[in-house]
């Protein structure tokens, strides 16, 4: 049984999961994932396996080339779910120019769900940053 703390835990899951795009290690983040698992962006709403996932990581046209996260924050519904939200700089590539990477800042969540004593990705969602309206909570 390990003995990370849960919080802990999920951030080193979200970290490897990205890690594994950077290293464009297909089957490593497939593994990370729920089947089916939920994608929203700004390019829509996605259901999807990990056969699915492993296509769309291997054809598609962009690659994750950086990532550095900040403003992490988890909370836990429940045992089995873990849900994080962090703001992620992010560089990007053209699949066959990797060298011309573009910085993206974005906002995004993920929810994990422990099945079996293991924790999966169910759903991730992706936000272009736009700081002209950042919330401010009212207390």
């Amino acid at each position: 049984m390990s003995t990370t703390p849960p919080r802990q835990t999920l951030i080193d899951l979200e970290t490897k999961f990205w890690q594994a795009m950077v290293d464009e290690n297909v089957d490593a983040a497939a593994a990370l994932l729920a089947e089916p698992a939920l994608l929203v962006s700004a390019h829509g709403a996605l259901k999807f396996d990990r056969a699915m996932y492993g296509k769309m990581a291997q054809e598609g046209p962009m690659v994750v080339t950086s990532f550095t996260f900040s403003d992490m924050q988890v909370e836990f519904p429940t045992d089995a779910i873990g849900i994080l939200t962090y703001r992620v700089k992010q560089g990007v590539a053209q699949r066959d120019d990797k060298a011309h990477s573009t910085e993206h800042v974005m906002h995004d969540s993920s929810t994990w769900i422990r099945v079996n004593g293991q924790w999966q990705c169910v759903m991730h969602t992706e936000t272009p940053a736009d700081d002209s309206m950042k919330l401010t909570a009212k207390h």
